[in-house]
């Protein structure tokens, strides 16, 4: 069986187990695409087939493009990455860290740096913590404001995140958390630009791609994949869905332009519009980026006390983060089929990247699964594609 066909066996299997509605893949090596597949639908409730040009939310694999748009501004000498964010955004001059119950003065200043590393102390809302608290009143207080007119916008969203204390001291540990949004509105003050322009202008039109922006207008609808959530039946069976919840502060219809563009969470894209983005990281910058900056971009690595914090995520054994990306730095600890010196990120809803440097391999899967990640079928997809390329 050849490798297009193995593939969309493993992915039509999903879809009739109803783990993802639809899927799509595409790879490519040394410049070329190897391989496009796709199983099921975009829209059950329509039964609209999933299509190459499918627009799917990226949710957290918006991270490496914000990333991309602070290297941009620190190769003009706008950013200093050791520059304490507090120039950017005074909200953040005075920072407080959670402690046993009550706020103390943090000890470091929190710095650019820290929020590409996710070393910041932000977190995402949860009900455990302090800190997690906080962050979920800010998008409480976001999701209430959503469809007035008086949504919530990227800076004032990151001033608002300044304002409950930090888990931990700035650089002393590791969490996935708000980073990448406070990150959106630091590229607003450096450029003055809007962070939604900076990308358009920066990144988006001089890649060709099109179909990536912070929102969906009317002409494009059609194209949207719908959500959709595994579900167990009554009866014991797997059945499929619809889900139209907010997430994040993201709006699910994606049908206007947000006050909040979310540099963790908030874009929408195609398999074809992103293969730009990771063929430009590729090239090592393809004339938007210098080649060292890609390089240092594409390394990123958490200290030792950092890294303990990072390794209770699951199923990422044999990596290290930075820059807003997993890097694989030991591939024997990994779960699955990995290549040292691979980097990328996934997103909510199943959305997946990887670059392999040293295979001149991109891997990119669309789904709008809820709670997806990389789950089981993203790892399967991998693992066929690289013991087929051995």
């Amino acid at each position: 069986m050849n490798l297009k066909a193995q593939l969309e066996s493993v992915m039509r299997q999903a879809v009739e187990n109803c783990e993802a509605a639809g899927v799509n893949l595409l790879v490519e090596k040394d410049g070329e695409e190897i391989c496009y597949c796709e199983a099921g639908l975009a829209d059950v409730e329509r039964r609209r087939p999933m299509r190459r040009d499918a627009i799917i939310r990226l949710y957290s694999q918006t991270k490496p493009i914000t990333a991309a748009a602070v290297m941009i501004l620190m190769e003009r000498g706008l950013i200093d990455l050791c520059q304490p964010v507090s120039d950017f955004l005074p909200a953040y001059g005075k920072l407080e860290v959670w402690e046993n119950g009550s706020l103390r003065p943090a000890q470091t200043p929190l710095r650019v740096f820290d929020l590409l590393k996710m070393t910041s102390g932000l977190l995402y809302p949860d009900v455990q913590t302090d800190a997690g608290r906080h962050s979920m009143a800010v998008f409480v207080e976001m999701d209430r404001r959503l469809f007035t007119d008086r949504a919530m916008t990227t800076r004032e969203v990151a001033d608002a995140l300044a304002g409950g204390g930090l888990a931990f001291d700035p650089g002393s540990s590791w969490q996935y958390g708000t980073s990448a949004d406070v990150l959106g509105a630091v590229v607003e003050a450096a450029s003055g630009m809007s962070f939604a322009a900076f990308l358009k202008k920066e990144l988006f039109e001089p890649l060709g791609m099109a179909d990536t922006a912070f929102w969906v207008p009317a002409d494009k609808q059609d194209r949207l994949a719908s959500v959709y959530e595994t579900v167990t039946e009554p009866d014991g069976t797997r059945g499929l869905r619809l889900y139209t919840g907010n997430h994040l502060a993201v709006r699910n219809d994606m049908k206007e332009e947000p006050a909040f563009a979310s540099g963790g969470a908030g874009l929408v894209s195609t398999l074809d519009d992103y293969m730009k983005f990771a063929r430009m990281l590729m090239e090592e910058g393809a004339g938007l980026l210098r080649p060292a900056t890609v390089r240092y971009m594409t390394t990123g690595e958490l200290t030792d006390i950092q890294q303990q914090a990072f390794n209770r995520w699951q199923n990422l054994e044999g990596f290290s983060y930075g820059n807003l990306m997993r890097v694989c730095k030991n591939p024997s600890r990994a779960g699955y089929s990995v290549r040292r010196g691979e980097y990328g990120w996934d997103g909510w809803l199943g959305a997946y990247f990887a670059n392999f440097p040293e295979e001149r391999l991109t891997i990119l899967m669309g789904t709008q699964k809820r709670n997806g990640g990389t789950f089981a079928l993203t790892r399967k997809l991998r693992n066929v594609i690289l013991t087929s390329l051995q």
